[in-house]
């Protein structure tokens, strides 16, 4: 009883971490990042898919393109929305089949560095059900990406801004041809 009594600012401050653990830690999106991260470096694509919602990052992605390529042109803007509406499901299917290749794989474009998802919690605004983050690795590439909590309540990747740019990086590091 005497310990306790002396050490109580120390029991309390560590009775609130370890609440803070295990109650919000795991429902934050904060963990949603770090679970990928454990995910990619297991060479577990399929858990790995579980953060990213694969049809809201394909189908932003096609609209900013959309609106980069023919913002100015009505008829071709909404074209290219139309397109996007119809592709968007199968093209999904086909990055998340590609995705969880690549990280079954171990591929190094898959690869999450340590700084760049340090980076990424330290900055991570959450404004209830979204969060977004927005950090440059160490090879320069600015990441803005934006998550979402799912109604089963998953945090997961919903947009990646100027991914246009990183396809094509991608692209020019190593063709992503081929089988997915």
């Amino acid at each position: 009883m005497r310990f306790v009594l002396r050490h109580f600012t120390a029991i309390l401050v560590l009775a609130a971490v370890a609440g803070w653990a295990i109650f919000y830690l795991p429902n934050s999106p904060t963990w949603a990042v770090l679970r990928l991260k454990q995910a990619i470096d297991a060479r577990d694509g399929d858990e790995a898919a579980k953060y990213v919602d694969f049809q809201s990052v394909v189908k932003k992605a096609g609209q900013e393109m959309v609106r980069k390529q023919g913002a100015t042109d009505p008829l071709s803007a909404m074209l290219g929305n139309a397109a996007i509406d119809l592709l968007t499901k199968p093209m999904a299917q086909v990055a998340q089949a590609w995705v969880v290749k690549k990280v079954d794989d171990g591929a190094h474009e898959v690869q999450m560095p340590n700084a760049a998802v340090a980076g990424a919690v330290i900055v991570l605004h959450r404004n209830g059900d979204t969060a977004a983050t927005d950090f440059t690795d160490n090879k320069g590439q600015r990441w803005r990406i934006h998550l979402a909590r799912g109604d089963d309540g998953y945090w997961r990747v919903t947009e990646i801004e100027d991914v246009e740019e990183l396809l094509q990086k991608l692209q020019h590091n190593q063709p992503m041809g081929g089988s997915p």
